[in-house]
């Protein structure tokens, strides 16, 4: 632990972002699952609506900067992608 007080805060802030970093990611990710799960079970119009929920949650990510915009389009990409293929 450090001693100085400035760097105690840092320590502080720190632990406090990296937390609201980990939510963002979990519900991106958990919107992504609920995607895929409505595919496995062949609902394309529950499908289509996770896809939309999935996307917002993916470019909330990336508009905080936890997530590069490359893989941004590389993962909505794949989403759209398994989708065309299911309702095609």
């Amino acid at each position: 632990m450090p001693n100085i007080k400035s760097a105690v805060k840092r320590v502080r802030t720190q632990s406090d972002r990296r937390a609201h970093n980990n939510a963002i990611k979990s519900a991106m990710r958990s919107a992504v699952k609920t995607f895929e799960t409505k595919l496995e079970n062949k609902d394309v119009e529950g499908a289509k609506q996770a896809l939309q929920e999935a996307n917002k949650r993916i470019d909330k990510a990336a508009d905080k900067g936890i997530i590069h915009k490359n893989a941004v389009a590389r993962q909505k990409s794949r989403l759209a992608k398994k989708l065309n293929e299911v309702s095609a």
